[in-house]
């Protein structure tokens, strides 16, 4: 049997528990055993984007010596942009430290996003899934461009049975969020959301799919907002509905 580490992630453990539950549902379905380090906390990406490395570090130093306990055991998250923090944050973070920067090194290794560890270690497509109606796919920026994650949640939406998927327009476009981005440049975070949501519109889709929980709560705002109803859900939670 497999094993494997699972970092929730700060965003789902506060604010989308049941898709940290989907995530841990799918992969005991396919035999994987699931061990969550319960002192795990922040990957450190918050502060590492705003340029505070020093509080970068220490965050990043604490979460290596958590999963560092288990060193031999894939950590699986269920969002790119925390994936891509450990892949190429911590290697850059303790560059100007060998002992460190080896650390860092073993982490990113051994790091996976949710569906690139289901198709790309597991070699698995079809989790038994159901879902009636629609579904548009969306990719998270750090997914498609940090780790050049594309077609893993493409092939799992596929197998989705009833599930008729859609292009989305201008689905590489990012959806405007990016993180302090979205604070710093609101105005240009909001015409980029606005572009997205075109984009939704068109597709007739009552649902679009993405595997970052940033996403889902940027562009779920913004349909709400302006009263549309459809919805932005985490890819964990299709692949666990059955």
């Amino acid at each position: 049997m497999s094993s494997i580490l699972l970092f929730v992630t700060c965003i789902i453990d506060s604010l989308y528990p049941e898709v940290g539950e989907s995530v841990v549902a799918v992969l005991e379905r396919l035999g994987v055993s699931v061990e969550f380090p319960e002192a795990q906390t922040c990957c450190g990406q918050p502060a590492y984007n705003a340029g505070y490395r020093p509080e970068a570090r220490e965050v990043a130093e604490r979460f290596m010596a958590v999963f560092e306990q288990w060193p031999d055991t894939s950590i699986v998250t269920p969002s790119g942009s925390c994936a891509a923090m450990l892949v190429h944050g911590y290697p850059d973070l303790f560059r100007d430290d060998l002992a460190l920067a080896a650390r860092a090194e073993a982490i990113a290794s051994r790091a996976f996003e949710f569906t690139q560890y289901l198709v790309d270690v597991l070699g698995v497509t079809d989790v038994g899934a159901q879902w009636a109606g629609k579904l548009a796919y969306h990719p998270s920026c750090h997914l498609l461009r940090g780790l050049g994650v594309n077609e893993a949640p493409l092939k799992l939406l596929a197998k989705v049975r009833d599930a008729e998927v859609v292009p989305l327009p201008g689905a590489e476009e990012c959806c405007g969020f990016g993180g302090l981005f979205s604070i710093e440049y609101g105005d240009v975070s909001g015409a980029m959301l606005e572009r997205k949501i075109q984009g939704i519109r068109a597709t007739g889709a009552g649902t679009i799919v993405t595997c970052d929980a940033s996403c889902l709560t940027h562009i779920n705002g913004g349909l709400s907002r302006q009263r549309i109803q459809q919805r932005v859900v985490h890819i964990a939670e299709i692949l666990n509905s059955r």
